[in-house]
Parts: structure tokens; C-alpha cells; sequence
């Protein structure tokens, strides 16, 4: 079995854009691989199931009036071009203000 990296595309407090779903959010964690339950997974409709050797992000999410957390593939997110800050009610506990287009990481994870 070979070692090797695997690179996140998106860094934490970047504000992201899922790629076919209508909603927004902030990374603020990143797995190397998929690292949820086998039920998430197979919950997902097979033909849209997304390879589990690839980066997976943890979202706070807004959609529309909305607020969640989400758990996504990088093959399903692209960077925000909006420019515009993501209104989530948890943002203050790890972010600082909306600064140059991101969130500066307020506080130290693990």
C-alpha cells in the first residue's frame, strides 16, 4: 500500500459554494477522506454518492433563512465568487470579522 498526501483545495474560514445544491458556507474543519458513518454514505442517492478518497468538509451553512452545519465532498464545492459574508449564527465562536473575502480562525483547534 502506497503513502501519500492528499492536498485540500479549501482552506478554513473560506467561504464555499456547493456545486449543484442552492446554499453557501464557511469551512471550518477538513477530513483527508470521508470520515462519517457508512449510513450517511449510503444514504446518498448512488448515482450522485461522491468517492470517499478525497477530501470532505465541514460547513456552517446558510440556505436561505436557514442554518446548518454541513458535511461535503471537495468534487461538490466550488470557491464563492459572491464576495459577500455568510450569515450563520456560530461564526463568532470560531471565526474573526469577514476580512478580504474569508474568516481569520479565531480559535485554536486540534
Amino acid at each position: 500500500m502506497s503513502m501519500f498526501a492528499i492536498c485540500a483545495k479549501y482552506a478554513l474560514g473560506q467561504v464555499v459554494r456547493h456545486r449543484d445544491r442552492p446554499f453557501r458556507g464557511v469551512v471550518f474543519d477538513v477530513d483527508p477522506r470521508f470520515a462519517n458513518s457508512e449510513d450517511w454514505y449510503q444514504a446518498i442517492p448512488e448515482s450522485s454518492r461522491p468517492r470517499k478518497d478525497q477530501p470532505f468538509y465541514h460547513l456552517l451553512v446558510e440556505r436561505d433563512e436557514d442554518f446548518c452545519i454541513a458535511y461535503v465532498s471537495e468534487q461538490n464545492l466550488v470557491a464563492d465568487s459572491s464576495g459577500g459574508p455568510v450569515n450563520h449564527p456560530d461564526l463568532p465562536d470560531l471565526f474573526g470579522p469577514f476580512t478580504d473575502g474569508h474568516y481569520p480562525l479565531q480559535v485554536q483547534l486540534n
